[in-house]
């Protein structure tokens, strides 16, 4: 995975206001930490953080004043209306190091016509090296008939990379559709026969009288 290099500027001004017109200005506040350093506050560019995390566990360079660190964003706080992001947890990682991760599971293929598929888990986690985490993890349901079941233990993952998730969760299900529940026609007769007994007894209750 390639690094992504976002230039930061160090904040100095705390609280729900700062942090308010920082977001005026399209920057993001954040705070960088890990490795037994101290943590740095800082703000981000918006726009080019925004497009940064569009990909799944993005490798960070971020520049703060000429000191550079590799991250990974561990928290990102969205606003729950507006598609902005509110603030960033960025921890820092270093060369080799490994790192547990949500990976993406990635269909390929097609399974028999007439079935479908159902997925369980749409991500997985793997330990892998820090500057080289995959985008997604692909497993192929090309023409996989109905009752065809596929576990965690079934992906190939990429050299290096250890499978956290339980190797028996249930990734994929194919199966076949569920008919429609045709009208039952004994439910509707009944109620024609309930209408029927109905009369019969009162008539034999007007012929008793």
């Amino acid at each position: 995975m390639s690094e992504i290099r976002l230039v930061a500027e160090r904040r100095t001004a705390f609280g729900k206001g700062a942090a308010r017109k920082l977001r005026r200005a399209r920057k993001i506040p954040a705070v960088l930490y890990g490795h037994g350093t101290d943590p740095v506050h800082i703000a981000l560019p918006g726009h080019d953080t925004m497009l940064a995390l569009k990909n799944a566990n993005a490798l960070l360079s971020i520049d703060v004043e000429g000191d550079i660190q590799l991250a990974l964003a561990r928290d990102v706080q969205r606003d729950p209306i507006r598609p902005i992001i509110e603030h960033i947890d960025l921890v820092i990682v270093r060369r080799g190091e490994k790192v547990t991760v949500d990976v993406p599971v990635r269909l390929e293929g097609e399974a028999e016509s007439g079935t479908v598929v159902t997925t369980d888990y749409t991500t997985v986690q793997l330990l892998v090296e820090a500057t080289d985490i995959p985008t997604a993890v692909a497993i192929s349901i090309e023409g996989l008939p109905a009752g065809s079941q596929l576990h965690a233990s079934d992906l190939v993952l990429p050299k290096g990379a250890e499978l956290i998730t339980d190797a028996d969760a249930l990734l994929v299900n194919v199966t076949i559709p569920s008919a429609e529940p045709a009208e039952d026609e004994g439910e509707t007769e009944g109620v024609e026969l309930s209408d029927s007994g109905s009369g019969a007894a009162d008539e034999a209750a007007e012929s008793g009288d």
